[in-house]
């Protein structure tokens, strides 16, 4: 039970219902109880942490170049969250407990920039993986001199190598170094573009999955 310290218009201390008051440092406060809840492993909580989980282990090993990617998507919240926000909604396949990433739905990049084209990847020496896609630095606001992003993602190994310094648009090749220790595994290939001086990106294209030789 609450107490009225000064009168009708004074603090109170204890509980009335859910405010909770009190003084410190002779002000007097009020404030909300928080709302328990029943039973916090309801089927739909369990399913939303379920496909959260799938998307956080997708992105957590990519965190670095997220925050090279969403750079133009950090608005009130962090490059992460927003790429989170993002594969939450648009890259989740499967059913409870069963979820799995749709990479062909996933945006590791976002921007308004033209996306690469005709994206492949292929890997014929040990430890290498050859990214290549066409030139289309003609087709609306791209450009020759645009430099190309590659990531490749380990499922296995939970693991990513990528390169932000790389051959451009018009090259259209750049070779990604890999460890020795991902040969015979199959990884999964993205690729997008930034402009020449770095202030727009394009979404990121999954290009397919290759074996490392």
């Amino acid at each position: 039970m609450g107490k009225i310290n000064q009168g009708i218009l004074g603090g109170f201390s204890g509980k009335v219902g859910n405010v909770i008051g009190g003084n410190w440092k002779g002000i007097d406060y009020m404030r909300v109880k928080p709302a328990s809840v029943a039973n916090p492993r309801t089927e739909g909580q369990l399913d939303q942490r379920s496909k959260f989980s799938t998307v956080l282990k997708f992105l957590q090993p990519m965190k670095d170049f997220i925050k090279v990617g969403y750079k133009g998507y950090a608005n009130q919240m962090t490059e992460f969250n927003s790429a989170m926000s993002y594969n939450l909604k648009n890259a989740v396949t499967g059913t409870y407990p069963d979820y799995e990433i749709d990479y062909a739905n996933s945006l590791i990049s976002r921007g308004g920039l033209a996306s690469a084209l005709n994206g492949a990847a292929t890997s014929a020496l040990a430890g290498r993986i050859e990214f290549t896609w066409d030139n289309n630095s003609d087709a609306g606001n791209a450009s020759m001199t645009d430099k190309a992003y590659v990531l490749a993602y380990n499922k296995v190994k939970n693991e990513v190598v990528y390169s932000l310094s790389t051959a451009t648009r018009m090259v259209g090749r750049h070779t990604l170094t890999v460890p020795d220790s991902w040969s015979g595994d199959d990884v999964e290939g993205f690729i997008s573009f930034t402009t020449f001086i770095g202030d727009e990106n394009s979404n990121s294209k999954y290009i397919g999955s290759v074996t490392i030789s």
